[in-house]
Parts: C-alpha cells; sequence; structure tokens
C-alpha cells in the first residue's frame, strides 16, 4: 500500500494520494518406410564411445551431475540435469554431455530402456532379430526392449539402421506409441496449425501421433516453440526434454518448476507470461537486471508487443561493476543514467544470432553497439562483452545473455559513485534548470482544479489547470502553474523536493511516490492584479520514462483564503 502525506495546516490536510497502477522414433509403417531405400551393408558402432552403451543398471560416473558443457543457465538444464540424477541419461567420459549432438536410432533405443525400463511387450522379436543388428552389437539388448515394448520399428528388409540419426518427428511417434498416447477431441485443439508453424511438415503417418504429444505436453522446442523442425534430427538436449516431459506425463517426476525459462519451450504448457520482462524476471541469473528495468520504469515499455532485441546482461555481470555502483543506479539522482544504460542494451525488432552481422547496431539509446562474428567458433561479442545463451525467444523479441554490462559513450559510470557536490568552490549548490531531481524529472502537464474552500479566485472552484515541475537543484524546483476561470489565478512556488517515500507494486510495475512541500506567490489576474501567499504541498508518481502523475493541494491567501486540489499527469523533459 502507498502511504499518506500529511502537512499541518490550519484549513487544509494534504489529501492522501495513491495509485494502484504494476517452454522422438517412430512405429515405421510400411508408408514412410518405403520410401527410404538405403539399408547400411556392415554392422554400425559408436564413433565415439556413448554413454548409451552403459548398461541401465550401471550408470557413468558423470551421470549424476556436474556436466561440464551444460550451464546453469542452458535451456535444457532441468530436464538434463533431472535425468542425469535419475541415471536416465549419462555424460561422456570426459565430463560433457555434449547436448547439440545427435541421437542414433540406436542411442534412443538406449534412453527408452532406461527410461521405461518396465513397459509390457506387446510383440517379439524374430529369432533372427534385425538383419543390420548382430547379437553382440553394443545396442542389440535395448533395439529389442524397444521394438518389443511399442516404441520403435524396423524398416522394410527387416533392418534396423541403428547408426542412423533420428528425426524429432520419429522420436515423437515412438514416445507416443509406446505410452499408448492419445489425442483428445475436447478441451484441447486438434488443429496442429494452431500450435505450429510449420505443421505442414510433419508427415501424414505422424500427424494423430503429433497430436497427442502435443496434447499431452510433452513436446518441447527450442529456440521457437512454435516451430517443431520434424525431420531435423534429435539432440541429445531435445531428446532429455521429450523423455523427461514423458516421464512426467506418467506421473513418474514432478513437472519441472514453473518459473524456469525452460517451462517456455514446452508446447501448450499454461505460462503466466512470457514477454521479455516476464522471461527475464522468471530467470535465476536476470534477477538484477529485472530488479533495475522496474526501478527505470522501462518494464511497461519491453511488455508492449515490440518486437525487441535485449543484450541481457547477467546478475554476474552487474557485480563486476565497481563498487557502488549499483546502489548508486537505484538513486533518484542517476536515473536519467539508469534509463540510458539499459536502453544501450535494447535493439528494435528481433535479431536472433544467425541474423546478427559484424558491424555497428543502433540500440535504443541512439548510439550503437559494435557486434563481432566468430563463426568458426560460433561465438558472438557485443562490444567487449560476449554472449553466453543466444536466442531466448519471447512472445515480443528475443534475449540474448551477455557477460558484461555495456555502457553508452556518453555515461561515465565512474561519476556514479561519487556523492553530489556543489560548484567548485563548494559554497552553492549547482544549479541546472530542467534538471531530474530526488523526486524525478522536470515536466510539464495539464489536469483539474478542484475546489475545497473560498471563492474569491479560480483556486476554490473546480477549473482546468496548466502546471509543471522545472528542477533547479537536487533538491530545489520552481512549479509554475495556471488554474483558469472567472479569476484566473497563476501559482508560482518553489519546493522541497524529498525522496520518494514509498513505493508499490502492481504486476511487473513498480511506483514510487516522491513528496514536496513549498511556498511561493499566488497572482490573480483580474481587473486589478493581486498578491497573496501561496502554500503547497503533493506527490509526484513517476508513471514511467515519459509521465508523471501529480497531485497537490494549494493554498492562496488573498482577500480571502483559497485551497483547491490539483490532479493531472505530466510530460517529462
Amino acid at each position: 500500500m502507498f502511504s499518506s502525506f500529511r502537512w499541518p495546516s490550519a484549513r487544509v490536510a494534504l489529501v492522501v494520494l495513491g495509485m494502484t497502477a504494476a517452454t522422438i522414433t517412430p512405429i515405421v509403417i510400411s508408408t514412410p518406410a518405403l520410401s527410404q531405400n538405403t539399408v547400411p551393408s556392415t554392422t554400425p558402432s559408436p564413433a565415439t564411445p556413448s554413454p548409451e552403451t552403459q548398461s541401465p543398471a550401471t550408470p557413468s560416473p558423470t551421470s549424476s551431475v556436474n556436466l561440464s558443457d551444460v550451464s546453469s543457465d542452458y535451456w535444457a538444464r532441468p530436464f538434463i540435469q533431472a535425468l542425469a540424477d535419475n541415471n536416465v541419461i549419462s555424460g561422456f567420459p570426459d565430463g560433457s554431455f555434449r547436448p547439440n549432438q545427435g541421437v542414433t536410432r540406436a542411442e534412443f533405443a538406449a534412453l527408452i530402456q532406461k527410461a521405461f525400463p518396465n513397459q509390457n511387450r506387446v510383440r517379439q522379436l524374430s529369432a533372427g532379430g534385425f538383419k543390420d543388428v548382430p547379437a553382440g552389437y553394443w545396442a542389440a539388448s535395448a533395439i529389442q526392449n524397444a521394438y518389443e515394448t511399442g516404441f520403435l520399428a524396423g524398416y522394410p528388409g527387416n533392418v534396423f539402421r541403428p547408426s542412423e540419426q533420428i528425426p524429432k518427428v520419429q522420436a515423437i511417434v515412438a514416445v507416443t506409441s509406446g505410452l499408448g498416447l492419445t489425442g483428445s477431441t475436447t478441451g484441447t485443439s486438434t488443429d496442429l496449425s494452431t500450435y505450429y508453424t510449420d505443421a505442414s511438415a510433419i508427415p501424414n503417418y505422424a500427424v494423430a501421433n503429433v497430436t497427442a504429444a502435443t496434447q499431452s505436453n510433452i513436446v518441447v522446442n527450442y529456440p521457437d516453440v512454435k516451430q517443431l523442425n520434424p525431420q531435423q534430427p534429435l539432440t541429445r538436449a531435445e531428446a532429455a526434454a521429450l523423455l523427461y516431459q514423458a516421464l512426467a506425463k506418467q506421473g513418474r517426476v514432478q513437472p519441472i518448476a514453473s518459473n524456469l525459462p525452460a517451462t517456455q519451450y514446452i508446447v501448450g504448457a499454461t505460462q503466466t507470461g512470457n514477454d521479455i520482462v516476464s522471461l527475464a524476471a522468471s530467470s535465476t541469473s536476470l534477477t538484477t537486471l529485472t530488479s533495475l528495468l522496474k526501478t527505470a520504469g522501462l518494464t511497461d515499455i519491453l511488455q508492449q508487443p515490440g518486437p525487441y532485441t535485449v543484450f541481457a546482461p547477467t546478475d554476474q555481470a552487474f557485480a563486476a561493476l565497481p563498487a557502488a555502483t549499483l546502489q548508486q543506479l537505484q538513486q533518484p539522482e542517476n536515473r536519467d543514467a539508469l534509463i540510458k544504460i539499459l536502453s544501450y542494451h535494447v535493439v528494435p525488432g528481433a535479431v536472433t544470432s544467425s541474423q546478427l552481422s559484424a558491424g555497428e547496431l543502433r540500440t535504443s539509446e541512439q548510439s550503437p553497439v559494435n557486434i563481432q562474428i566468430d563463426r568458426a567458433n560460433n561465438q558472438v561479442s557485443v562490444n567487449n562483452a560476449r554472449v553466453i545463451q543466444a536466442d531466448v525467444q519471447a512472445s515480443n523479441g528475443v534475449i540474448h545473455a551477455i557477460n558484461q554490462v555495456l555502457v553508452p559513450p556518453d555515461v561515465n559510470i565512474s561519476q556514479l559513485n561519487q556523492p553530489p557536490t556543489g560548484n567548485t568552490d563548494g559554497t552553492t549548490p549547482n544549479v541546472r534548470p530542467g534538471r531530474t531531481t530526488l523526486g524525478g524529472p522536470s515536466y510539464i502537464g495539464g489536469g483539474g482544479n478542484i475546489g475545497l474552500s473560498g471563492d474569491d479566485t479560480a483556486l476554490g472552484d473546480s477549473n482546468f489547470a496548466v502546471f509543471s515541475k522545472i528542477g533547479l537543484t537536487r533538491n530545489i524546483s520552481v512549479r509554475p502553474s495556471v488554474i483558469f476561470g472567472d479569476d484566473t489565478l497563476f501559482l508560482v512556488p518553489l519546493t522541497l523536493d524529498f525522496t520518494p517515500r514509498a513505493s508499490a507494486e502492481v504486476g511487473q510495475r513498480t511506483f514510487s511516490i516522491s513528496p514536496y512541500l513549498g511556498a511561493g506567490v499566488a497572482i490573480e489576474t483580474n481587473v486589478d492584479t493581486d498578491f497573496g501567499l501561496l502554500l503547497t504541498g503533493g506527490v509526484d508518481v513517476p508513471l514511467g520514462t515519459r509521465f508523471t502523475l501529480n497531485g497537490a493541494v494549494n493554498a492562496a491567501f488573498m482577500d480571502e483564503t483559497d485551497v483547491g486540489l490539483q490532479l493531472g499527469l505530466g510530460y517529462n523533459f
């Protein structure tokens, strides 16, 4: 709740002002199988030692965790980590997981055997087995199990093609077939184009299975949740996500936490919000950025349709700034600098890493950043910052996590650590008309006046008002305004602006209340010009980078004492 502020007066009590604004291998039937004519003539064997070569009962020593190439902010880490902890998947001998490596049909059979070890057998493999899977083949047992439990089937000619990479759509068909998942005609859409922009690329034989998988929330698409890429080879990360979701569907594991960024890639999952601000807020590595966006009043902008591209510094990136910089950036006197810095991380339009090109890229702050591309190492840098996680898709753009904070050329970070000072001789305050004060930026606006008492001037009646705030120093403003009416009144108070005293969050937005008190002169322009003492007190409520809500009580001591309540909206400058 907002706090109320009161200033004692013989006839006036300041009105309490507040605002409650703030994220697999088929039963291959004859139609697709007949179109595949290549049959390997030799027995396949893994080119590199594979974790799937291990017995389901003997997990790899690296399977329990700490996979060297699955960072804490990697999109599929929740799926991979949970399956590794349950010995469903394993790492390689060198401690890596190789999440982007393709999965062969033999490897997928081994994963199925580990994930679903107690499935009922629905058929029996002939005594000779598949012609291209010798009895001593490393995955012979897993392939037989996957076939007999209904997950996988062979191709015409009694071959299995164990070393062939499995397309994503075949893996989805395999899982839904083996688990007996079927689509529903009630409560969810059966039109796959509702979920996927490339629904037309799904083979006819797989449509029913993909529908069932989609409705069961076991399909996970990265980086674009609406792009299935059905014929692309399944990666190890995608296999982990698919199998985990299938286990969650069976109730054998808990669904991943709804606040994790990975949920945005689960097709059909209920989302609390997947715009840029919501995704940043749900990330455990972007908490500082989220807080600063709120302080700067930029959350409402980055929740608009956009689209935008955000180079998002991680918490570690902000922690690497000079000591006390973060605290200084959150002070009202440094708000303009904070807005400049954050805007320097935002680029209009949705630009994925593959669309970035070397050279300058203009930001929302109007100053360009320099993009460097190292295609050989698949690395993108922005100024001196390295992109450590690219292409996090939001509903209104894309996020690229970076390891350093970008500072625009016209902002001096070191100066933020210095306390406000006066002139160079230290004798008088530094006066700069139109500056931002403790209470927020300067503005000009319009609104209304509600007469509370008296009828000597326009202040005592309900009239239209034009008002302004012109910051002079860190604490002092002049706030000229005009109350129009039969007895038009000019108000020229000098006010003392206080640091925001209260704040409230509404949704993703934070509003602060900045009180002020002042005195000045009231000038009545009628037949004769009349002057009187003016007392004023009010609050400013910044609504973002552009607007400030103002409310004030003014008392003008003329022939009589007139009191009015002024309410309006100012445009910041």
